[in-house]
């Protein structure tokens, strides 16, 4: 039984305007002015605890922008990357909200709500294919973590679609409380050809998510009210080829990963459950033997 504080902050998601929200805060968070930006980026490494001892720039107050500070980089050495090609890496620092089988096309979100795989897709039949009764992991990053999203495995970029729509918090309140968060918030979906087969990684947006940017696109936030495709030819003279451990892309403050294999392509490590914390590039799963 949800508490009343609980209730009452899902009724404020469903009437406040989201998107004027989040403009609002993305004006803010890009500020330079020295008093502005200082003063947010005080208040939230206070409030958060930051650890600021891994970032490459460690004082605070250094970054030119509340933005540039939660996308802050990390020191060389912050993260191992386990390199057994074996094994699938944590794509971010935060908790696992969900994983498990994709079961009749669904994905499981919390306590009896579930959502479609090719609604999350954008509508994409064709692509959810490729997934259907594989695995899936869903990530959350909470305000204090890492904020840049790495490569699991190695992989050569094939597709994106950026999904508009709306803009929920993603925290485990709205995943027990709103129906299909994951597939109905604004989103971008990247799929890559690996050596276990299709992957795509899903970047889900949230309230107050000022952007989702990608090394290859940088801000990734069509204007347009219907979902945006481009396709990269992996045989093209340049492809767009991430190694397992780099960077892909990073939010503007935080939010969800959706993680997609296809059928008997990995299991994931036995000890993970909802809300097991996950490490960068430490190993979450396992390719399964033929």
């Amino acid at each position: 039984m949800k508490s009343f504080t609980d209730r009452l902050f899902i009724l404020f998601q469903h009437v406040v305007p989201q998107h004027l929200l989040s403009r609002l805060v993305g004006k803010i968070a890009d500020c330079q002015t020295p008093w502005v930006k200082n003063t947010f980026i005080k208040w939230f490494a206070k409030k958060y605890q930051i650890n600021m001892t891994e970032a490459r720039e460690e004082i605070p107050t250094n970054y030119p922008s509340f933005n540039s500070f939660f996308t802050r980089e990390l020191k060389d050495g912050a993260r191992t990357i386990d390199r057994d090609s074996a094994n699938i890496a944590s794509p971010a620092d935060g908790a696992i909200s969900q994983l498990g089988k994709i079961e009749h096309g669904r994905i499981f979100q919390a306590k009896g709500r579930g959502y479609g795989l090719a609604t999350l897709l954008g509508g994409d039949q064709e692509r959810a294919k490729d997934f259907i009764n594989g695995e899936f992991a869903t990530i959350y990053l909470s305000p204090r973590d890492y904020h840049r999203v790495h490569m699991p495995v190695k992989g050569t970029l094939t597709h994106t679609t950026y999904v508009p729509g709306d803009l929920f918090s993603v925290n485990q309140t709205t995943a027990e409380g709103v129906d299909q968060l994951f597939a109905r918030n604004e989103r971008l979906v990247a799929y890559f050809d690996t050596e276990y087969g299709p992957m795509a990684m899903v970047l889900v947006g949230a309230m107050i998510v000022a952007g989702i940017e990608t090394v290859w696109s940088g801000q990734e936030a069509p204007a347009l009210k219907r979902p945006v495709h481009t396709s990269f030819s992996p045989t093209s003279p340049e492809p767009i080829t991430l190694e397992k451990g780099e960077e892909m892309g990073r939010f503007k403050l935080g939010s969800t990963v959706v993680l997609l294999f296809g059928k008997e392509q990995i299991s994931w490590a036995e000890d993970l459950i909802a809300e097991s914390p996950v490490e960068l590039g430490k190993m979450i799963a396992k390719k399964v033997e033929a």
